[in-house]
């Protein structure tokens, strides 16, 4: 039986200090869980004379990641240097190699996934990603492992918390987007380019992992219907509360007979929802399954301890099948992914929020209406505020389930009145019919 498992990690950042530190400060639970040591015999690093405040042995830093790829006594790779390349060039060679890999690399994976858990079903090695989302919440295991007998139906994921964050000040304090944005980068909760998570972009590349393991389907990224949180206003966020609803970045996934829906954007959620209440940069994820019914799985989404949490765990979980059954094929990566269709956006059907800002003279509503009748657009709820006589009001409609294309063809129409002053704002809502 071996004495130790070996561990050679690329990158050292935040998340490479967090797993450091928990492999530190817990050594003793860990050992007495898997029996062994886990040892972290060597550290790629980019700049070998920068000072990272940690006590290290004598030869574990390297700035060259080859040495830890071709050490024959190392048993697991982690990569934390993100992005696309290097890091897909460095995990396919330690799978090459024969070893198994861990890695935090939500981008790479929702892009370049499918190829790197096939090589790895290939080499009969497996690749741990529990902090490529969510940080510390164990959605992936949940998915692979607890909730594998159920035939997932639905999937929605506050997977971001920098938009959380954001979002939530907006709401509780009503402010404007760019004074809240710049708020969380001076805290750090926004990078200096906020883009990838005001945009959308890192909750879609969370998603098509998430649509992966839920659904056994790849999903291209550009095939994910993606929105941001950039457009959004205090005026839209006071409306949605009179309407009782929250607004949230939401990841939604849903399967219709054989055909995954997957999109994201800003979402109106009716606030007594318990994924409505989850505020600041904690994340959320709810799950339906047709055996399990509904389960929300909570904490917070990234940082150092959290996702250097997530790693841990999978280092931990490989270790075991290497201890216990050396011999056995390890392959636990998800399978290969099965002919799934994509619902195209256009046929996506969903309840709608407006709000157009229109001259206050008469007719103004009658046209409108008429446009979204034509449509086959049934108007659930209305408010207008205020009285601007020449002037321009907001008026506020809330949709019954109605179909995105006819929605979009409607939005056309609506947009090219004379009576309309400003852009119109369309939101899109889950829930019961209002």
């Amino acid at each position: 039986m071996k004495q130790k498992i070996n561990v050679g990690m690329i990158g050292l950042g935040t998340v490479g200090n967090g797993v450091l530190r928990i492999l530190r400060d817990n050594a003793q639970p860990i050992r007495s869980r898997l029996g062994v040591p886990i040892e972290i015999t060597k550290i790629a690093v980019r700049d070998l004379k920068r000072d990272r405040g940690l006590r290290l042995a004598s030869g574990v830093l390297t700035d060259n990641p080859t040495e830890i790829i071709e050490d024959p006594n190392i048993d697991i790779v982690v990569e934390l240097i993100g992005g696309y390349q290097p890091a897909k060039e460095l995990i396919l060679a330690s799978i090459g190699r024969g070893k198994h890999v861990v890695t935090a690399n939500k981008a790479l994976l929702a892009v370049h996934g499918e190829e790197i858990h096939e090589a790895a079903r290939r080499a009969s090695v497996t690749i741990g990603f529990e902090g490529s989302v969510g940080g510390g919440i164990p959605v992936i295991k949940a998915l692979k492992e607890a909730l594998a007998a159920n035939r997932i139906l639905s999937i929605y994921g506050i997977i971001n918390g920098t938009s959380n964050y954001i979002l939530s000040k907006m709401t509780d304090e009503e402010r404007s987007f760019a004074d809240v944005l710049a708020e969380a980068q001076r805290a750090g909760y926004a990078e200096a380019d906020p883009t990838f998570d005001v945009g959308g972009i890192d909750t879609a590349h969370k998603l098509a992992i998430l649509v992966n393991l839920a659904f056994g389907a790849h999903v291209r990224l550009d095939n994910i219907f993606t929105e941001g949180i950039t457009s959004i206003s205090p005026l839209d966020i006071d409306f949605g509360k009179e309407l009782g609803y929250k607004l949230k970045l939401l990841a939604i996934a849903k399967w219709h007979d054989g055909q995954v829906e997957a999109r994201v954007h800003s979402t109106m959620i009716p606030d007594e929802y318990p994924i409505a209440k989850v505020s600041g940069v904690y994340n959320a994820i709810q799950i339906v399954g047709d055996a399990c019914g509904d389960i929300m799985l909570y904490g917070r989404g990234a940082g150092s301890m959290p996702t250097g949490s997530a790693v841990v765990a999978d280092i931990m979980d490989i270790s075991r099948h290497i201890l216990m059954e050396p011999s056995r094929n390890l392959n636990t990566n998800p399978a290969g992914a099965s002919a799934v269709k994509l619902v195209p956006m256009d046929s996506v059907t969903s309840i709608y929020y407006f709000r157009f800002m229109a001259l206050d003279q008469p007719g103004v509503l009658a046209q409108i209406s008429g446009i979204l009748g034509r449509q086959q657009i049934s108007i659930a709820q209305m408010i207008q505020r205020g009285r601007k006589q020449g002037g321009s009001v907001p008026l506020v409609i809330m949709t019954h389930t109605a179909l995105e294309r006819d929605i979009q063809k409607a939005l056309v129409e609506i947009k090219a009145l004379a009576c309309i002053t400003e852009q119109p704002v369309l939101i899109r809502v889950e829930g019961d019919e209002p």
